[in-house]
């Protein structure tokens, strides 16, 4: 007789479901039918969690108990059955517990049973102060946002816990990266390291944490992890009432309801949100091709009554930084397309500073949606007098950096930044061109942050030219280093020149609102593109990845001189990593993306993964580059495939700074041809 698998609401489907319930119906689809739905999210989720730490932390959690139990089937039933067994023990630790009450399914962290005892651990790599996080709650008695996910995934459990086995006592607790603890040891992080198994028939490669070594006594009794009850943050779920699609519910109501409809494969039509616009549920045109379907598409269809032919036309959720309640105003009275917005509810005006205010930005961005209007918008006097400002030779700077959740150094705090990468390119007032300089130290477990910062300034000093950033990175980065610098207890001999280095190119706070600048403040280039040019095929966007494309695009000549061969060693715009490089290329009459010319990162991934890591820092590579360096610092691997790595982040950075350069170049074509 044929057993029918219970199709369970996981703990991971819960959350699915707690950000929209129509998600539930695009998940757990049998790859034989022709009802799978893409998935942004299910490539690999390993890489992300990677970048930060995350399966380090879980690992050194496990630590904590030495003589745990780990449940490794996948089959739901089997590792039920083998959580049972072990909970008949009197006393037991449980890695990756299996329990399920009805048509809910967990597994759990951590599971400690002593008598009737039960501690249930949820472990996240989310970093936790108790003075400032305190219980998870506001002053109004709610829980806090930005904890929400965490604490509704532990109450989703506990309340599984607690019904599958009512005459036990469950205590829930949440362990977290503790902010403030310090590293006891010097490489720790190197005690867990990343194995590759062998690559699939896609060629990608299922990577996993192991513990290389065994951690001392003092590496264990100094705890970089904190465990925090929250007991009494789930009874105030469970009594709190949530304003849901199904009317005022408790937090049970919402989760029996969400498992109906899941166990019976029933849709819960959608309501559009601000949220769709993050849908991972949305398919790009090659995965409609190999039969994928479009979960967003279907859900606004349902809702709207949209035609393929709808979803061509720019709509609200495109709108750079609209207003939320606009956003949701417009949403509830079903005009989403950007041509219902009406200049009134814009109301574009003009600030203190040069350029283009934010409503200003917004309405050009809508006026030219309604026109079918395709003409690049520049603010050209504008433009022309920032640009006036600026002295001669022009610096642009790029870093890349990383925060683990376990410290790379002795003494450093979790999360701690570790600047490895920077790359310069220079431009002379005759409109010479070079790469100037580069860093990228991929050492394991050295700690680069005052190494860079010495280069830095070593190519810097050298005369008082402008320097640019793209956006807010690169001045965070230096003022994090020069606090490190300012706490470290046996700082560098030269440290009081490093911090005036820093001080005299960066930005800072004082007080609560004063701001003061350097002599030589770097200019943010992102700001300057957001107050005087808009192009609308970035669709709003300001990231460098979008602005690149559009300004080539538009002008011919960048179009002529970068078609051709001139960028590399020994060319004409010399290089430190490549050779005769040509980075026009043309697809449709149009200029593609140059960093799509590029070689991945590292090998093992797919398109649709090393997409998902850059767009998790939209505003430049910044998501798979940091990647790349934490498999460099965690992975044994061989050399040559170390080196293809490091000349791979060499050219990804060397292409950000050189993207600057393309940026500058086209403003100032635009203001020369305008006088």
């Amino acid at each position: 007789m044929k057993v029918i698998a219970i199709r369970y609401l996981t703990k991971s489907r819960f959350k699915l479901g707690m950000e929209c319930p129509t998600k539930l119906f695009y998940t757990g689809k049998d790859s034989g039918t022709n009802k799978v739905y893409a998935n942004s999210k299910m490539d690999n989720d390993f890489l992300a969690a990677l970048a930060d730490g995350g399966f380090q932390v879980g690992e050194l959690a496990q630590l904590y108990f030495p003589h745990g139990h780990n449940v490794e089937s996948l089959d739901h039933n089997e590792a039920i059955a083998e959580t049972n067994r072990l909970l008949e023990k009197e006393s037991v630790v449980i890695f990756e517990a299996a329990l399920s009450f009805e048509n809910l399914f967990i597994r759990a962290d951590i599971l400690v049973k002593n008598g009737q005892e039960i501690e249930l651990i949820e472990v996240k790599a989310k970093s936790y102060d108790r003075e400032e996080d305190g219980d998870f709650l506001s002053n109004r008695g709610g829980v806090k946002a930005a904890w929400r996910p965490y604490l509704y995934d532990i109450a989703f459990q506990k309340y599984v816990i607690t019904q599958a086995f009512p005459s036990f006592h469950v205590s829930a607790f949440l362990m977290l990266v503790d902010k403030k603890a310090v590293c006891p040891s010097e490489g720790l992080h190197q005690k867990f390291l990343v194995v590759s198994d062998p690559a699939d028939a896609r060629g990608r490669k299922n990577r996993r944490v192991v513990v290389n070594g065994k951690l001392s006594d003092e590496e264990l009794d100094k705890e970089l992890l904190c465990r925090v009850s929250v007991d009494s943050t789930c009874e105030v779920i469970y009594g709190s009432v949530l304003d849901v699609e199904i009317g005022p519910a408790t937090f049970v109501d919402r989760m029996k309801w969400l498992a109906s409809h899941y166990e019976q494969d029933l849709k819960i039509i959608a309501i559009p949100s601000r949220a769709c616009k993050s849908c991972e549920f949305k398919a790009k045109a090659e995965e409609l091709s190999n039969g994928l379907r479009c979960g967003y598409r279907e859900c606004w269809k349902e809702a709207l009554e949209w035609s393929d032919c709808d979803f061509e036309k720019p709509n609200v959720l495109d709108v750079w930084k609209l207003n939320p309640k606009l956003k949701t105003s417009l949403i509830i009275d079903k005009r989403l397309r950007m041509a219902d917005i009406t200049e009134a509810e814009i109301n574009p005006t003009s600030c203190e500073e040069s350029g283009m205010s934010t409503s200003e930005r917004q309405w050009i961005q809508i006026e030219k949606s309604q026109k079918q209007d395709g003409s690049v918008f520049v603010d050209e006097d504008g433009l022309r007098q920032e640009m006036k400002k600026w002295i001669y030779p022009l610096h642009f700077i790029d870093f890349e950096t990383s925060r683990v959740a376990i410290p790379f150094h002795r003494g450093q705090t979790t999360y701690s930044l570790v600047a490895f990468q920077y790359s310069h390119h220079i431009v002379q007032q005759d409109g010479t061109i070079r790469h100037e300089g580069q860093y990228l130290n991929t050492e394991q477990g050295k700690n680069p942050n005052y190494d860079f910062v010495r280069a830095l300034k070593k190519e810097l000093e050298n005369d008082n030219g402008s320097i640019f950033r793209y956006h807010s990175h690169e001045n965070s980065v230096l003022r994090e280093i020069h606090k490190q610098l300012a706490r470290d207890v046996d700082p560098p001999s030269d440290h009081r020149e490093l911090q005036q280095f820093i001080d005299s190119i960066t930005s800072r706070k004082v007080g609560r609102t004063e701001r003061r600048d350097g002599k030589r403040t770097m200019i943010d280039l992102y700001d300057v593109v957001k107050r005087y040019y808009y192009a609308p095929s970035t669709n709003g966007s300001i990231s460098i990845k979008a602005v690149l494309p559009a300004v080539l695009n538009a002008s011919e000549k960048l179009k002529e001189k970068y078609s051709r061969p001139i960028y590399g060693k020994g060319c004409q715009v010399p290089s430190l990593n490549f050779e005769s490089m040509t980075w026009i290329e043309f697809v449709n009459g149009k200029v593609t993306d140059p960093y799509k010319r590029l070689p991945k990162l590292f090998s093992g991934v797919s398109d649709n993964e090393l997409e998902r890591l850059n767009e998790a820092d939209e505003l430049n590579h910044g998501g798979a580059a940091m990647t790349a360096y934490a498999l460099m610092q965690y992975q044994e691997m061989h050399p040559s495939e170390r080196s293809e790595i490091e000349s791979a982040l060499l050219r990804y950075c060397e292409l950000d700074t050189l993207a600057m350069v393309m940026i500058y170049e086209a403003f100032q074509e635009s203001v020369v041809s305008s006088q």
